[in-house]
């Protein structure tokens, strides 16, 4: 029985600057990096320590040479945050590209912009 998203793989095509965005303006903690020493590294991000699901930024090029078959598409991501309007401002005051706060029926929505112009949702959970 599967009780749990451990990760999310998301291939970016420049990780120092995907890690920077995550960690510096997004507010996520670096939890490792990885390095093979053959070419192939990884970093391993959550919103906290603990967190349950983590991202894994891995280089998008090589994913694909390695695994042709792999869908290298940004997968939709929804994250949840208790005070949607601090954290809009936050992203705003560090030039993070972000959609309107509108309301949905589960709650108060906005999308943001990674350093890759890659589309993610936060929602508003009390």
């Amino acid at each position: 029985m599967i009780n749990i998203l451990g990760q999310v793989m998301l291939y970016v095509n420049n990780q120092d600057e995907s890690l920077q965005f995550w960690t510096e303006k997004a507010g996520f903690t670096l939890l490792s990096k990885e390095d093979t020493g053959e070419g192939m590294k990884w970093f391993v991000v959550a919103p906290t320590n603990d967190a349950q699901t983590s991202i894994v930024l891995h280089n998008k090029e090589l994913v694909a040479k390695m695994s042709p078959g792999v869908n290298l598409e940004t997968p939709s991501l929804m994250f949840f945050s208790e005070n949607i309007d601090k954290l809009y401002n936050d992203f705003l005051e560090k030039n993070i590209t972000v959609g309107e706060i509108v309301k949905m029926p589960g709650g108060r929505v906005f999308n943001f912009a990674d350093n890759e112009e890659n589309y993610f949702a936060v929602m508003e959970k009390k």
